[in-house]
């Protein structure tokens, strides 16, 4: 992990290399905890997957890590976002594709008038086919 960027953990938890590791690896985003133990096994071998679990748990727990839910069994991970994060989703394979877009104050202010609900985040998530998948059909 030559050019890895630091990574700072609150100080009420220990800052181990295994947990720097795991985080370094979420920031590469949308992964499974199996994923992330397979990544981080290479480098370290030692490390459990029943530790990367636990790891997943306390960092989701403490507000860095977000547990997204894709209509799969499993979950995926990654860094903890805005309050409106957008993700792509293909029907076909999987994948996941996060990119920016800012619901639009108008639309906001509509929904919050009709409705009566405070905004404070959103989460939008389409689903199609990806790049990839297309060329099989």
């Amino acid at each position: 992990m030559g050019n890895a960027v630091p990574i700072f953990l609150p100080g009420n938890m220990k800052k181990t290399g295994q947990r720097a590791l795991i985080l370094s690896i979420i920031r590469k985003g949308h992964l499974d905890a199996r994923e992330i133990y397979r990544l981080a096994a290479n480098e370290q071998p030692r490390l459990s997957l029943s530790t990367v679990y636990r790891t997943l748990r306390r960092l989701k727990d403490m507000g860095l890590v977000e547990e997204l839910h894709f209509d799969e069994a499993h979950h995926h991970y990654e860094m903890k976002q805005s309050p409106e994060t957008c993700h792509l989703v293909c029907r076909e394979c999987g994948c996941v594709v996060e990119f920016d877009y800012r619901l639009s104050p108008s639309l906001k202010k509509r929904v919050e008038k009709e409705k009566g609900f405070r905004i404070t985040g959103g989460e939008i998530e389409l689903t199609g086919l990806c790049s990839e998948c297309q060329k099989k059909y």
